[in-house]
């Protein structure tokens, strides 16, 4: 088997993997919507709820630099 005939099989492999793992993350992601509506439905508010998980994500320190920021910012403007 040539170089060029491995080459060009590793690569359908990989192409293969990544579009399994985008179907996946579709799914995933129509999951999460999913889950909003069933939250949206009970009465929680979808922005704020998004905010918590993206803040959730964040390092401790990071965020704490993040909120002080804000505070700043909204001090600076009258809030």
């Amino acid at each position: 088997m040539s170089d060029e005939n491995v080459s060009a099989s590793q690569l359908r492999l990989f192409i293969e993997r990544i579009e399994t793992l985008e179907e996946e993350k579709k799914g995933i992601a129509d999951d999460i919507k999913d889950v909003y509506a069933e939250a949206k439905a009970t009465g929680f508010d979808i922005k704020t709820m998004k905010t918590l998980v993206r803040l959730r994500k964040m390092e401790t320190q990071a965020r704490q630099e993040a909120e002080a920021l804000l505070e700043t910012y909204k001090a600076a403007i009258g809030l």
